[in-house]
């Protein structure tokens, strides 16, 4: 694919990736060829920050694990009603790195 491209893609999706996976996706994105360029650009990835929101908001029910896919955890968040509510704490620090991973699983499916 042509740099110009990737790094427009780079500096509008950037955000829901980790910073130092942005080099490897880079590569990656230049080494794809062009006709995956369409759906590269339809997937669709999942914003960390609302991610963070929901589960501030409605963490204790497991919403924001269902949000990003994760459904047996979510299940088990909504069962136990986040781990009494210390499950909950937790996850406000771990749900953005664990959206960055799932976008970033959801690019190696498209590449």
């Amino acid at each position: 694919m042509e740099a110009q491209k990737v790094d427009m893609f780079i500096m509008s999706n950037g955000k829901f990736f980790e910073g130092h996976h942005l080099p490897q996706i880079r590569e990656r994105l230049i080494q794809a060829d062009d006709s995956k360029w369409s759906m590269i650009q339809m997937a669709q990835f999942k914003d960390p920050t609302v991610s963070l929101i929901v589960s501030i908001v409605a963490g204790s029910l497991g919403i924001d694990r269902f949000l990003i896919g994760d459904v047996g955890l979510g299940i088990g968040k909504l069962i136990t009603c986040g781990g009494l509510g210390i499950w909950a704490i937790v996850d406000w620090f771990l749900i953005m790195g664990a959206t960055k991973e799932k976008n970033i699983m959801k690019l190696q499916q498209v590449l």
